[in-house]
């Protein structure tokens, strides 16, 4: 009997696909074309209050939603004021909330800083690096460069203390330059003085619509291998006292695994399907990567998420993920990366099934066995 899985996290697209950038490599914002209808997307109120209403009255004692698009800030800061409000209203005692908010900074100002602090949304800017990485595919919708004012939102949300990851893609050209990203981000994108400094680094394989392969922009497995390599000797690097002073969010999930822990990120889980995602309109997906009609699980007005989370249809989902290709079956590194994320299998027929990120594994877990090991017998000793 499949063991039933929590409500206790949702993904939610608040404003669908829009955005205020244009980024190249950007997947979402095909997405837009499943509601044709309106050229503008915005969830009402009524979907975002039936949204925190089902998930707070889920009972489970810890629940988060991760607001993320498209560009959440378009919605205004009104919506999130009413969201907050909705959470306090239907959340149960003793229980708690808690708030990922993803966002390209473009709108992030004064007043969106004093409430994020102040309700304390975890943050995810999305920054690629030094400034010729980050502007060469992150342009605004009038094709102009948008480091400076990400630098600038990154520069206001650490004044106001405001919890910030940095969210950086690898792309085609930015895999050239791991250490000078690294050391930028590191140094620059957190206030100084910052001692918290988490970074995760997402490479990127993507469909070309034209050729049916991967898309120019894409990173190679073996180029992603590299700087996954390179990023780890900076890592190591910055130790004090033999411990990490920078996470990585990849590095974390695979320590996870050296310790005998579940990982707390999906693409290493043996299934996926641990949470849905919920559309402007409050359609229902199996994830984000798989926003289509194949895997809509249904409607958030017309029926209930815990039953949709838990559906045949979702399993069947989350099974994609444990069903391996022979090379996986018999390589030494799969209770570790568990073949990687399922869409990583499929947006390059070249891949014939496989990660396109395969080699990139195989090349960074035999670079890292071994300090990772020697981490895990430290950690040991003081657990």
């Amino acid at each position: 009997m499949t063991e039933r899985k929590p409500l206790n996290s949702v993904l939610i697209k608040p404003a669908g696909a829009d955005c205020n950038m244009a980024c190249e490599y950007c997947f979402y914002i095909e997405k837009g074309e499943l509601y044709p209808k309106r050229k503008v997307h915005r969830m009402k109120t009524e979907v975002l209050e039936e949204l925190v209403r089902q998930v707070m009255r889920s009972g489970e004692p810890m629940v988060s939603f991760n607001w993320q698009g498209g560009e959440p800030t378009l919605m205004g800061l009104d919506f999130y004021k009413k969201a907050v409000a909705f959470e306090e209203k239907y959340g149960l005692s003793g229980q708690s909330v808690g708030n990922g908010f993803q966002t390209n900074g473009m709108l992030i100002n004064e007043e969106w800083c004093k409430f994020l602090s102040e309700y304390k949304f975890l943050v995810g800017l999305s920054l690629d690096g030094p400034q010729h990485v980050h502007d060469r595919y992150r342009q605004d919708r009038a094709g102009r460069p948008t480091w400076e004012r990400i630098m600038k939102a990154a520069k206001l949300m650490g004044e106001y203390d405001v919890a910030c990851n940095i969210l950086a893609v690898v792309n085609d050209y930015s895999v050239k330059f791991a250490k000078e990203t690294y050391s930028f981000l590191v140094e620059e994108a957190f206030p100084p003085g910052h001692q918290e400094k988490f970074l995760q680094f997402i490479p990127i394989v993507e469909t070309d619509l034209v050729s049916g392969g991967a898309a120019s922009f894409s990173v190679s497995g073996e180029a992603f291998g590299k700087f996954l390599c390179e990023i780890f000797d900076c890592w190591l690097a910055d130790f004090q006292d033999g411990w990490p002073t920078v996470s990585v969010r990849f590095f974390d999930t695979v320590f996870h695994s050296y310790v005998g822990m579940d990982s707390p990120e999906c693409t290493a889980m043996k299934e996926c399907g641990c949470y849905v995602v919920v559309e402007h309109n409050g359609d229902i997906y199996s994830c984000d990567f798989f926003v289509e009609p194949r895997w809509k699980l249904g409607s958030l007005l017309e029926g209930n998420l815990a039953e949709m989370l838990n559906s045949p249809r979702q399993q069947e989902f989350g099974r994609i993920k444990a069903t391996l290709p022979e090379p996986c079956r018999n390589c030494p590194w799969v209770k570790i990366c568990r073949g990687g994320c399922t869409k990583d299998r499929v947006r390059d027929p070249e891949d014939k099934g496989l990660s396109h990120f395969c080699a990139s594994y195989k090349m960074f877990f035999e670079h890292s066995d071994g300090h990772f090991r020697e981490l895990a017998e430290k950690w040991g000793k003081n657990h």
